[in-house]
C-alpha cells in the first residue's frame, strides 16, 4: 500500500541552456496554487495528497507537466482552472482528465 492516496509531481525545473523549462510556462506558482488548495480541501497528509515540486520529469516540450502516482498518469496544464479540473476530477472523483492528459 502506497503511503499516499495520490502524489502529485510537478516539473518545476528551470533550464540553463535556452531550452524551454516548465517553470517557464508558471509551474512552480501553479504547483504553490495546488498546494494551498489540497490543505484548504482538508486532502493533504499521509494516507491522502501529497504535492511535491520535482526537478526535470523531461517533458517539458509538453509542459508544463505534472504525474500522478500511483496511476502514473502524465497532465499538462496553462492556469488554475486546468488545476481545479485536474483536482476535482482525478484526485477527488477518481477520473481522468482526458483532455489535458498526455
Amino acid at each position: 500500500m502506497s503511503f499516499y492516496q495520490h502524489h502529485v509531481f510537478f516539473c518545476c525545473n528551470q533550464r540553463t541552456d535556452g531550452r524551454t523549462s516548465c517553470n517557464d510556462r508558471g509551474s512552480q506558482n501553479l504547483r504553490d496554487y495546488a498546494k494551498a488548495k489540497i490543505k484548504a480541501l482538508g486532502m493533504s497528509g499521509p494516507d491522502r495528497v501529497r504535492i511535491n515540486q520535482a526537478g526535470c520529469l523531461d517533458r517539458c516540450d509538453e509542459g508544463p507537466v505534472i504525474v500522478i502516482y500511483p496511476e502514473e498518469v502524465w497532465y499538462t496544464f496553462i492556469d488554475e482552472r486546468d488545476i481545479d479540473e485536474i483536482i476535482d476530477e482525478h484526485l477527488v472523483g477518481g477520473r481522468i482528465v482526458e483532455r489535458l492528459q498526455i
